[in-house]
């Protein structure tokens, strides 16, 4: 069996794995973030994600996940973007999401930690690296 090279790795893992959904839920300039009670490498605070389950879109898990993970009723606006994570090597899709109802708390105490609503001020403090391209992009439009 050839050996895989570095580079092929992470495209490797993506497949293995289930795609991930993330929800980017912004209200009142702030953008919603869930600290993990488990870490994935440096990554602790992050938007709120979970695995694609067979047979569902990204906007649909990214909905789902949000409301398992935060209690909100969250409706799914727009795609952003997807790429393979450099931390993770999963695929990830980006999803803009309105709140509909509810208010953010933490709903599943075995995977989350706290949440925070975050200004544009404060979020290099919970994510240093910043976001994927396409979510900064949005971030930018979106909290003001």
């Amino acid at each position: 069996m050839p050996e895989v090279t570095a580079a092929e790795r992470p495209a490797i893992a993506a497949a293995e794995r289930p795609a991930i959904a993330a929800a980017v839920v912004v209200q009142d300039g702030r953008l919603l973030l869930v600290q993990r009670r488990v870490s994935e490498g440096s990554l602790s605070w992050q938007l709120p994600a979970g695995a694609v389950e067979p047979g569902e879109t990204f906007a649909a898990a990214a909905v789902r996940e949000t409301a398992e993970e935060t209690g909100l009723v969250v409706a799914a606006v727009t795609t952003l973007g997807e790429r393979v994570h450099p931390d993770t090597g999963r695929i990830i899709g980006y999803v803009a999401c309105r709140v509909q109802d509810g208010e953010a708390y933490v709903a599943d105490t075995d995977e989350v930690r706290d949440i925070a609503w975050v200004t544009p001020a404060e979020l290099r403090g919970y994510v240093p690296r910043g976001f994927a391209t396409v979510v900064q992009d949005y971030l930018v439009a979106a909290l003001v």
